[in-house]
C-alpha cells in the first residue's frame, strides 16, 4: 500500500516521500501517530502543492542539525563520573542515556538516547562515540569514564568508613 510520509520515520522515508508501507502497519504505526496518509489522488495533489514548504522544513532541519553536531564536537570529550572498583572496572555500565544527560547538561539541548552509538563501556577509561543527527549529519566525540572522586581537593570520609563507637555495656543486675 503506497502511503505519503507527514514526518521523517527511520529505516523507511524523509517526509513527504511516497513509500510502500505494508496495511498493518500503516494502521497500527503509521496513521496513530499521524506520521503518514494514505496516497489517494487529493492527498497527491495537496502533496504536490505542500512540497516547498516541506522542502524548506527539511532543510531547517538539516541546518539545525548541522549547527548541533558542530557544537557537539566542539566539546570534544565528554566525562561521566562512575563508581569503579578494583583495576577500573565499573559497577555497572555507561549507558547512552547517561551520555545524552551529560551532553544535555553541557549543551542545555535535548538529545535523543537512540542517536548516540558507541562499544559497551565497563571501565575507566577513553572511548569514541558518534551521535546521527541526520541520514548524512553525525558527530564524534570521546566519552571519559572517571572514578567518583577522583581529581577531589579533600575527600571527607564515606558513612560507610565512620564508626560509631560502641554502646557501653551496662552491668547485669544480680537478681535476690
Amino acid at each position: 500500500m503506497k502511503v505519503i510520509l507527514q514526518q521523517t520515520v527511520q529505516k523507511l522515508g524523509n517526509a513527504g516521500d511516497i513509500v510502500e508501507a505494508s496495511p498493518g502497519f500503516y494502521r497500527n504505526f503509521l496513521q496513530p501517530r499521524k506520521l503518514a496518509v494514505l496516497a489517494t489522488e487529493g492527498a497527491l495533489k495537496k502533496r504536490e502543492e505542500d512540497k516547498d514548504a516541506l522542502k524548506r522544513k527539511a532543510e531547517k532541519a538539516h541546518q539545525e542539525s548541522a549547527s548541533l553536531a558542530d557544537r557537539i564536537s566542539a566539546l570534544g570529550t565528554i566525562r561521566i563520573m562512575a563508581r569503579a572498583g578494583e583495576g577500573g572496572k565499573l559497577f555497572g555500565k555507561i549507558t547512552t542515556k547517561e551520555i545524552a544527560s551529560a551532553i544535555e547538561k553541557d549543551l542545555g539541548q535535548e538529545i535523543d538516547k537512540r542517536l548516540i552509538k558507541t562499544d559497551i563501556i565497563s571501565a575507566l577509561g577513553t572511548y569514541k562515540a558518534t551521535i546521527k543527527l541526520a541520514t548524512d549529519v553525525q558527530a564524534a566525540f570521546n566519552v571519559e569514564v572517571v572514578a567518583e572522586g577522583s581529581g577531589a581537593v579533600a575527600s571527607a570520609p564515606k558513612p560507610e568508613e565512620l564508626t560509631a563507637p560502641e554502646p557501653e555495656e551496662e552491668p547485669a543486675e544480680a537478681e535476690a
